[in-house]
């Protein structure tokens, strides 16, 4: 089906470009949030008439979408959740969590704005996009940690997982050497009775 976008849609193409896309994608998506018109002769010179208005339209909106993403570019949020001892999460982080992670530090975003591959399933620092407006995408790092103690350890850079594994090694080493100890006297104070 040929459309014409009335928006920049990405990996697509501009605003007034006459594009080819699949019809269900076309009918699901692109219409029903007004992004393109079904590229008919009307459709065409009505377009090519109200083309100035829609590109102001859009550059208003792409404007105040870039004032208001000025104050929450590259800010960052703590999210405490469970986690084994792995970091693995026992669940997962999506997009609503992070648009109310934000919502609730006084930001204004829709989790549709928050762009995730996939859910985020360990602990650590992880940066998010969110994309206010086709043409303005920005990141926030979302810090995932068990405590505020571990968030603020993980905000300074280090390797949370990382560390606890040495200090578990490093107190079952000394804990093999105290029960190495504490063997051999008994082994000496076995001797002594025999």
């Amino acid at each position: 089906m040929k459309v014409i976008l009335l928006e920049r849609v990405e990996r697509l193409g501009a605003l007034g470009d006459v594009v080819n896309v699949k019809d269900g994608f076309a009918r699901n998506f692109l219409l029903p949030r007004s992004k393109a018109l079904r590229a008919t002769e009307a459709n065409l010179k009505v377009f090519e008439h109200q083309r100035a208005d829609i590109e102001a339209r859009n550059t208003k909106a792409r404007e105040a979408a870039a004032k208001s993403g000025e104050t929450l570019d590259g800010t960052s949020y703590v999210m405490i959740r469970q986690a084994g001892e792995s970091g693995q999460l026992y669940g997962s982080v999506s997009a609503r969590d992070v648009a109310d992670a934000v919502n609730a530090e006084g930001g204004k975003i829709d989790r549709s704005m928050v762009v995730l591959d996939k859910p985020i399933k360990t602990l650590g620092v992880h940066p998010v996009r969110v994309k206010l407006h086709a043409e303005v995408v920005l990141t926030v790092n979302i810090n995932i940690a068990r405590s505020q103690d571990e968030a603020e350890r993980q905000a300074r850079g280090e390797d949370v997982i990382a560390a606890q594994f040495e200090e578990d090694q490093a107190s079952a080493a000394a804990a093999a050497a105290d029960m190495l100890e504490g063997g051999a006297g008994q082994l000496v104070e076995d001797r002594d009775f025999a």
